[in-house]
Parts: C-alpha cells; sequence; structure tokens
C-alpha cells in the first residue's frame, strides 16, 4: 500500500476474505487494514463475509495441502468477486498483495487474478513482484512500525489445523488468536 502511495498511484482497498477463519481473525485482520487505510486516507470497501459460500466452495478440499486445489479455489473466489467489483464500478486494474508473502506461489496467485480480469474486455490484471528490491522485508518492517497484528496462519479453518498440527507436532503452542503483535525492533 506504501509503495503504491510513494508512486503517485491512487487505489481503493476491496476487503473480501470469507476464507478468514473464525470470525474473531477475520475482524482482526479487516481493523488493521482499515486503521492502515485510514492512516493514509485510501479508501476501503468492506465486501460481504459470505463464508457459507466459501465452505460450501471448499468441500471435498478439506485436506487439500497449502498451494494446492484449494487455494487455487479461494484464489479464483476472492478474485471473481474483486473483478466484478471493480467492473461495476469503473476500475481498470485490479492486483494483490497476496504475492508478499514467501508462503504463497505467486504463480498460482497471478494466474487467479489474470483468470479473473479476463472475463472483462476493459480490465486487466497487474502483476507485479512485490517481493523484489526488498518487499518482504519492507513489509516486516511496516508491520513492526504500526504494531500489526501478526497472522500466524493463511486464514482458512483447514490452514488453522494443519498449522496447528505441525505446531504440536514439533513442541510448540498451538495459535492463540488475537495476541501476536509485530514489535518495533527498539522494544525487543
Amino acid at each position: 500500500m506504501e509503495a503504491m502511495l510513494a508512486s503517485g498511484i491512487e487505489y481503493t482497498i476491496f476487503f473480501y476474505n470469507p476464507n478468514i477463519h473464525p470470525l474473531k481473525e477475520y475482524e482482526l485482520r479487516k481493523e488493521e487494514n482499515i486503521r492502515f487505510a485510514e492512516k493514509f486516507g485510501v479508501p476501503f470497501i468492506d465486501a460481504d463475509y459470505d463464508r457459507d459460500n466459501w465452505f460450501e466452495r471448499a468441500k471435498g478440499m478439506e485436506w487439500s495441502p497449502e498451494r494446492g486445489e484449494r487455494c487455487t479455489m479461494c484464489f479464483d473466489m476472492r478474485f471473481e468477486r474483486t473483478a466484478l467489483y471493480a467492473h461495476e464500478h469503473g476500475f481498470p486494474v485490479i492486483t494483490s498483495s497476496l504475492g508478499i508473502s514467501r508462503w504463497k506461489d505467486m504463480n498460482q496467485i497471478n494466474d487467479c487474478g489474470v483468470r479473473a480480469a479476463a472475463r472483462y474486455p476493459d480490465m486487466m490484471y497487474w502483476e507485479f513482484n512485490w517481493r523484489k528490491g526488498g518487499g518482504s522485508k519492507r513489509m516486516i518492517d511496516i508491520s513492526k512500525r504500526e504494531r500489526f497484528y501478526q497472522q500466524e496462519y493463511c486464514g482458512c479453518i483447514y490452514s488453522l489445523r494443519d498449522t496447528n498440527r505441525h505446531r504440536v507436532a514439533t513442541g510448540r503452542e498451538r495459535i492463540t488468536i488475537g495476541v501476536q503483535y509485530y514489535e518495533p525492533e527498539e522494544n525487543k
């Protein structure tokens, strides 16, 4: 968000994440986006939290691994809704910051974005490698500066289940939602 503002790009945040569970996690992530958007005067669209639709689409993919078919379905669902909103409101370009995470497959994300934008002749998906030029480190630096909530799993209930299974198997505590925040270096 900061990089686009610094480049003079006007944009709107479209928050559509029916995949995030439980509701407490969804609300935490949404509030962090709202806080950042308000700080920089970026318009924020709060889309519907239609989790029943997400669960319906995820049927049969409950045990799909991270970066598997369930993730493709999830990206497709969210990009389709984003592209529809963009088309209905005159936005010619959509993009996503999902690819900044090293845990995500950037090609998988971009393929889903391109497919969704291709439904509308007046729209394109902007493929940008947010990791280049120290983007991931910059994300962490901003997260520490802003004391953002630290997401410890992708977002869906199956990711939470699998992350907790891994943590327990390696002797770590299960995730406790709502307690982990980034701390500035000077506080450590």
